[in-house]
């Protein structure tokens, strides 16, 4: 099919983003009005880092891998990473991180844009990593605390982990203790085990329903496409642990349930499911949505969305609950183990095909370059798509490679 000869792309709108829009503005607000006037003691937290200890012990929490995705989104980050650059970091690194370093050297936010009066992000008191992402994490966070002069706490977690045993689960769960005096003496806050387990308990019930959203793509048609599960994958990353996250997920469920019942496909004529492995490319997100749904193809899920499920999450046993779900991350895993997840995917979403991103600057979640796509297909007969690019630089984008490569997968779909 050639989708140059393009149709006009209807969108169906999910009547809860309003809702969303509003939860997302109070968040930020919030947090700018503690940084205007010191009233609340700020960690910034990587995004499957403890969010929850530091909810317990009273902190607003601000992700910076949220806001270097929304330099992606606004595609302000193609000129701020060569700042960064620069300054010595180099251009294969995470382009989150130089996209973020670099526009906090010129002093710009696509927040400012999108919330006004918002001129800066929130300054942290402390900053909190957990390296079960990638190691770059680490050396982000330690830019910005000697930048700001603050401290810097983190958590080490193992990697290329086949089957998550109690010995993983231990050495996680004594690190996230460790932090509990420092962050006490940070916060002003004695730690409490009961408010823990209360955020946790929000947590998991957030997780939960995160994971009854995505799931609501097994349906035929699917009445969601991963592009939407990235705009509203939102407060499961940044109010988690919060009921704000609980009551928008119930929300949003509830109108995808009623698409289910109605069969309203997500993407009109539906003809083929997709699966996306790795990340989004956030600078294009519209353009790919509208380059799959030309063609009657909806690219319903993916690994990234469902990053944010925590199911072992559980607040009578707070600490190894908490290790244990943020060790069995699919990005921490050994191959065997993703690639016997993602089997599990395709055979639950009913996938005809997987396209996976090659993302140039983040290694750690481009699982195409070690013969995934092949073992995959000789085992499962699905046939796998990789594109170049990366999630952030749009200099390592090349759009017409993309819709050459797409166009023909899609023929070679036709054609089975």
């Amino acid at each position: 099919m050639d989708m140059a000869e393009e149709k006009k792309v209807v969108r169906k709108k999910i009547e809860a983003t309003v809702q969303m829009n509003r939860y997302m503005s109070d968040y930020f607000y919030e947090l700018n009005e503690a940084d205007k006037t010191r009233s609340r003691k700020i960690a910034w937290c990587t995004s499957v880092g403890p969010a929850e200890i530091l909810r317990a012990l009273g902190f607003l929490v601000h992700f910076p891998e949220n806001h270097g995705a929304m330099l992606g989104a606004t595609r302000m980050s193609t000129d701020m990473i060569p700042i960064a650059n620069a300054s010595g970091y180099s251009p294969e690194i995470c382009s989150y991180l130089t996209a973020d370093v670099g526009a906090h050297m010129k002093g710009v936010t696509p927040l400012s844009k999108a919330y006004p009066g918002i001129d800066r992000v929130p300054r942290p008191d402390v900053l909190v990593y957990n390296t079960n992402q990638c190691r770059d994490v680490q050396d982000w966070f330690a830019w910005y605390a000697a930048e700001f002069k603050v401290p810097l706490l983190g958590i080490h977690t193992h990697r290329g982990v086949k089957d998550v045993g109690d010995a993983h689960v231990a050495s996680i769960a004594s690190q996230m203790k460790a932090l509990i005096p420092q962050l006490e003496a940070i916060s002003g806050n004695k730690f409490d085990m009961d408010k823990l387990r209360h955020v946790l308990a929000l947590s998991r019930e957030c997780s939960s329903l995160w994971k009854k959203v995505l799931d609501t793509a097994s349906a035929e048609p699917s009445p969601i496409t991963f592009f939407d599960g990235t705009i509203h994958m939102g407060p499961a990353v940044v109010l988690r642990g919060t009921q704000t996250a609980v009551d928008y997920y119930n929300l949003l469920l509830a109108e995808l349930e009623i698409r289910i019942q109605n069969k309203t496909a997500a993407v009109e004529g539906e003809r083929f499911r997709l699966y996306w492995d790795g990340m989004p490319m956030w600078g294009r997100l519209r353009d790919h949505s509208d380059m799959f749904a030309r063609a009657g193809v909806n690219v319903l899920a993916s690994t990234y969305c469902n990053s944010w499920i925590f199911s072992a999450f559980d607040p009578e046993d707070p600490f190894n609950s908490m290790a244990r779900a943020y060790t069995e991350l699919f990005i921490v895993r050994a191959d065997d183990a993703k690639e016997a997840y993602i089997r599990r995917m395709i055979e639950f979403f009913k996938v005809d095909g997987i396209i996976y991103h090659d993302a140039k600057t983040c290694p750690n979640n481009s699982n195409c370059r070690y013969g995934m796509p092949q073992r995959l297909e000789a085992l499962t007969g699905v046939p796998s798509l990789t594109i170049n690019g990366d999630l952030n630089d749009l200099r390592l984008v090349s759009d017409e490679q993309t819709k050459t490569k797409v166009e023909a997968f899609i023929e070679q779909l036709e054609e089975k």
